[in-house]
């Protein structure tokens, strides 16, 4: 049978042999497929720029649909899609100068929470002396009552599970 061949970028595995990669490599549904796949980690800053110079898709504007799909060569944004991505790249662009001038990380970073994670674990270490009981188990709401629960999620007896007498591991 020989060695196969997959393309990632079009899910589809074929003959591996020179002629029949070179033919799948420059065939347009791979070269569509590897422009689809790389479009998607695309910043929004070059997307709106693009979507910008383009007129908008007047079929896509009147049915919501277009047959070209991804190939048209019209817009298919509408106008809040466009002020939706503009207020994304504003935002990526003040949290970019933001970084570069040193200023204070805005809260919700990494950072922050790595710094409330130690206060936190230094204030649990100072108050290890006390003896702190742990919070009791409860059930989610809306699980129906304990005796109607099936054995594998009942809670285990309070002193563990009974072993048997003639039980040898190994």
């Amino acid at each position: 049978m020989g060695k196969r061949y997959f393309c990632d970028y079009c899910d589809r595995s074929f003959q591996d042999n020179l002629h029949n990669r070179k033919k799948h490599l420059n065939g347009v549904q791979h070269l569509r497929a590897k422009r689809a796949w790389y479009d998607l980690f695309r910043d929004a800053a070059a997307i709106l720029q693009e979507e910008q110079t383009k007129k908008p898709c007047r079929k896509f504007l009147q049915t919501g649909q277009c047959d070209f799909g991804s190939n048209c060569r019209f817009s298919h944004m509408t106008e809040q899609d466009l002020e939706k991505l503009s207020a994304q790249v504003q935002g990526e662009q003040r949290s970019k100068e933001l970084r570069q001038e040193g200023a204070d990380v805005p809260p919700g970073t990494i950072e922050d929470w790595l710094e409330k994670r130690a206060k936190r674990l230094s204030a649990a270490q100072s108050n290890s002396a006390l003896p702190e009981k742990p919070a009791p188990f409860q059930f989610p709401p809306g699980w129906p009552p304990l005796q109607e629960l099936p054995p594998s999620l009942q809670p285990p007896p309070p002193g563990g599970w009974p072993l048997p007498p003639s039980l040898q591991w190994g």
